[in-house]
């Protein structure tokens, strides 16, 4: 697929905070990628931008703590409030009152709280392995103590705020592997760390701080919330979130899901056809 360059770009100041956007295509409804974790940035959606620029007008945006966006300091700064603030100034900066929410992995908490609390800006939502916390974690993410010192660490143990600060690409290297699991995906893992190291290891401890509240509670009280129509996507094979969360929050939303078997946690990356064709006809259908 074509690289698509964009129609506009710019930077929103909002709190002292730059954060960079770009919009593409001239269609209507507009689509808004949000962006994930701070780990990456808006690259992440570059499979999705080009095919769905031709139908839809397409914005994104780097979330702070990654790419062209600022990294301010303090978990304060990465709370899932100060997400979707962004995302509505960068909305307000392409003049585009409301528009359709497409979110992976931490993208799900961004998006919900738009969702709940500013449903006047949503048409309508799709959410690909939401971060929502409905579910326990995987069995084997349960061996993570964050702040703990731990004397040798391997796989999940290497979710750390030590190992952060000291290794970080020792983490960015096994994170990224669990996010592309699939097999043949060794581009897929080499954009990635790419992204991932364009951060650090302190900035993405505030990244994780800042959402430790959002807990089972808020989500559920934000999920009976929405009201607009939604789409939930989740892997069958993600080796980062549990398919029961997406189960949960497809109930608790009334929202269609749709599990994509064989998948991983970035499915957008490693199947773009299948994705956007399911973005293409949810989009096409808030159209009519």
């Amino acid at each position: 697929m074509r690289a698509c360059a964009p129609e506009s770009d710019g930077i929103v100041v909002r709190d002292g905070v730059k954060i960079r956007y770009a919009r593409y295509g001239h269609g209507d409804p507009t689509i808004l990628l949000l962006p994930t974790w701070s780990l990456v940035h808006s690259r992440c959606w570059k499979l999705q931008v080009p095919y769905l620029a031709r139908h839809f007008t397409v914005v994104t945006f780097d979330g702070r703590g990654n790419g062209a966006s600022d990294r301010p300091v303090g978990a304060a700064a990465y709370r899932d409030t100060e997400f979707a603030a962004d995302a509505l100034a960068v909305l307000d900066a392409v003049g585009v009152d409301r528009a359709v929410l497409v979110g992976i992995s931490a993208g799900g908490l961004w998006g919900l709280r738009l969702c709940a609390e500013h449903g006047d800006r949503v048409l309508g939502a799709v959410f690909i392995a939401p971060a929502v916390p409905l579910a326990p974690p995987l069995a084997e993410r349960t061996v993570t103590r964050f702040h703990d010192l731990i004397d040798d660490p391997a796989g999940w143990q290497l979710y750390n705020a030590r190992v952060w600060r000291d290794r970080y690409p020792e983490f960015v290297e096994f994170m990224v592997g669990r996010i592309c699991s699939e097999p043949h995906s060794t581009k897929q893992v080499e954009d990635a760390v790419g992204w991932a190291m364009e951060t650090d290891g302190e900035m993405l401890t505030d990244s994780h701080l800042g959402v430790a509240d959002h807990d089972e509670a808020c989500a559920r009280r934000l999920a009976a919330m929405v009201t607009c129509p939604m789409v939930v996507m989740h892997g069958t094979d993600d080796a980062v979130r549990n398919h029961a969360a997406s189960v949960a929050l497809a109930e608790a939303t009334g929202a269609d899901l749709v599990t994509l078997v064989g998948a991983g946690h970035f499915p957008q990356v490693r199947d773009p056809v299948r994705v956007n064709l399911i973005i293409k006809r949810f989009a096409e259908g808030l159209r009519r």
